[in-house]
């Protein structure tokens, strides 16, 4: 049986380690030519620029990139930033495990020591200052 998302939430297929070092380069410089893609991820990892227009046009048809053309070069964008991406990704892990309870994702946390003392405190501040109206 095939879940349903939510109105407007697209589901798509998880980044691999490789594609997350590409998207990364693209949030980091876009928007890019695979050329600038290709040096950036050549820095970490040894990869033909064949390899990466591969990589892109993958990510592109999953849904995360998209392109235009300026004369023989593909200019590529990241079609939601990455804050956002890993916000849906984060929302998935709550459907999926903590039966859509934010609070039960977060309680794990506190318990299994995921998240420090300070970063509990610079939460708290941030939805404090949400509530406010900040």
């Amino acid at each position: 049986m095939t879940k349903r998302a939510a109105p407007g939430f697209q589901v798509r297929s998880p980044l691999t380690d490789l594609e997350n070092a590409v998207m990364r380069a693209v949030w980091d410089a876009e928007p890019c030519t695979v050329e600038a893609v290709h040096r950036a991820v050549a820095r970490t990892r040894r990869l033909k620029e064949t390899s990466i227009r591969t990589l892109l046009r993958r990510l592109e048809q999953k849904g995360y990139l998209q392109h235009e053309e300026a004369g023989r070069a593909y200019i590529y964008r990241a079609v939601e930033p990455a804050r956002s991406l890993a916000a849906r990704a984060v929302r998935q892990i709550i459907d999926r495990f903590c039966q859509g309870s934010v609070e039960e994702l977060v309680s794990g946390m506190v318990d299994a020591k995921v998240l420090s003392k300070a970063e509990m405190e610079r939460l708290e501040e941030f939805v404090k200052g949400r509530k406010g109206g900040k």
